[in-house]
């Protein structure tokens, strides 16, 4: 049976509660000496929530058990005699009978699944009719508790706000589980790794050759020195790309805000903010098929010979111009929001626009605009798709922008992805590298907090 109908199910009982509640409430309004404690709108919204909730909640359990219930009645049938006790065979063949009682498939190919497609069929749709049934139960259930406590000194009112506090609670959680789930995993596995290799020889080590086919029983800390690695993270994403994408975004932000006609601003601020929502790939293919070789050949023909299609700079250049709405929307909505006496103030004191710019509006703006380049470098440092499409997979450490570099973030790609053990080093190195990665966004983020809250404080 489908989830979905028992979603429907619970809206329905949800809104036949809420009718049938408001109807009531309204009835206490029209008493005028019954004056109710809340509005018949509350009222209603409670009996829906009773009615709503907690058929939802059973239908998710129903949709967790019932699958073990159908298998249960499949196994039980006697057509399931001839089925082994264990093993792929008869897993498969449960699997495609079930397939097809469920309309996704036209036949079978196991001969074993041909004779349970029946009792397939008639299990879902008996525990489906006992689902819907049992959801019905349950919700009207509910609701008929919640429509019995109306009353007009009922604090229905209290009560919904409350359950939306909970509800906005819930999904604030979500968010802070999901980030200690994820630090969980990384701690857990950084830690695998850290007890197979130096982590010394990880953080400061300059040779990185993992071998994921290798034995792990012979590991070499000597080839996870991820420093190359780092170098080139920081190299292309916080050196190459922010020095197109700052001063860009900053003077795209400071022509739209004080010297773009309206009407120039209504088109282009729109425009700029389409890069934004290009897809990572279409630049990958665009730094690959025409920065890089136009890059390449620029350098020779300047007399460098040794400048590679793939390199540092053509990633760098093309991930600034990727970043650039980053630092040109938090700018422009920064110098947008500083007081207009500011500026005017300057101006009436004999400054030129320029310098009231320089000197009064940069400054007050400045902590919206750190906010958005450490944005934007957090966006830079985790980018993946342009690394592995432009710069190469090369760890070197270097200085040289016309060479190959890899990152962090196509590291973890390459180890990832495979035929690699998850006991093998070389895959939980993945892992540790992750967890400098966070590390390093999470300073970040502390560094901008902080620099935005001194130079707040400064311009308040």
């Amino acid at each position: 049976m489908s989830p979905a109908i028992f979603v429907l199910i619970a809206i329905g009982l949800g809104l036949v509660g809420w009718l049938a509640a408001r109807s009531r409430a309204w009835a206490f309004s029209a008493r005028r000496d019954d004056r109710p404690h809340s509005l018949p709108s509350y009222h209603g919204w409670y009996v829906a929530l009773w009615a709503f909730v907690p058929a939802v909640v059973f239908a998710i359990v129903w949709n967790i058990v019932s699958p073990q219930l159908v298998l249960q009645a499949i196994l039980s049938d006697p057509a399931a005699a001839k089925l082994p006790e264990f093993g792929i065979v008869r897993d498969s063949a449960i699997a495609e009978a079930m397939a097809v009682a469920r309309g996704g498939a036209q036949g079978v190919f196991n001969p074993l699944a041909t004779a349970l497609i029946d009792p397939a069929t008639n299990a879902m749709h008996r525990y489906g009719v006992i689902g819907i049934v049992l959801t019905l139960i349950v919700g009207f259930a509910g609701g008929a508790f919640a429509f019995l406590r109306i009353k007009p000194d009922f604090t229905a009112r209290t009560r919904v706000e409350r359950a939306v506090m909970l509800g906005l609670l819930l999904a604030s959680l979500v968010a802070i589980l999901t980030t200690f789930g994820i630090l969980a995993s990384l701690i857990f596995e950084t830690i695998r790794f850290f007890g197979m290799v130096n982590p010394l020889d990880f953080l400061f080590g300059t040779h990185w050759a993992p071998n994921p086919m290798g034995n792990p029983a012979y590991t070499d800390s000597n080839d996870y020195g991820a420093l190359p690695l780092f170098w080139g993270t920081i190299y292309i994403g916080a050196i190459i790309a922010m020095i197109v994408a700052i001063p860009l975004g900053l003077m795209s932000a400071i022509y739209l805000t004080q010297y773009a006609r309206p009407a120039v601003r209504q088109w282009m601020k729109p425009i700029l903010e389409i890069l934004a929502g290009v897809p990572t790939v279409v630049y990958g293919y665009f730094a690959a098929l025409t920065v890089a070789p136009a890059i390449r050949d620029w350098a020779q023909a300047i007399g460098i010979a040794s400048a590679s299609s793939e390199s540092a700079m053509a990633a760098g250049l093309v991930m600034g111009v990727m970043i650039i709405p980053f630092v040109s929307s938090m700018a422009d909505d920064s110098i947008a929001a500083v007081p207009a006496a500011m500026r005017d103030g300057s101006l009436a004191m004999g400054a030129t626009k320029s310098e009231t710019i320089r000197k009064v509006l940069v400054p007050a703006a400045l902590p919206g605009i750190v906010g958005g380049v450490m944005l934007a470098i957090s966006r830079a440092i985790g980018e993946t798709m342009i690394v592995v499409m432009a710069a190469g997979a090369s760890a070197r450490l270097t200085a040289n922008p016309l060479e190959s570099m890899t990152t962090v973030t196509y590291q973890i790609v390459a180890m990832l992805t495979g035929e690699g053990s998850f006991d093998h080093p070389a895959t939980l190195s993945a892992f540790a590298l992750g967890m400098v990665l966070f590390a390093v966004t999470l300073a970040l983020n502390f560094i901008a907090l902080r620099v935005v809250k001194r130079y707040r404080e400064a311009y308040e």
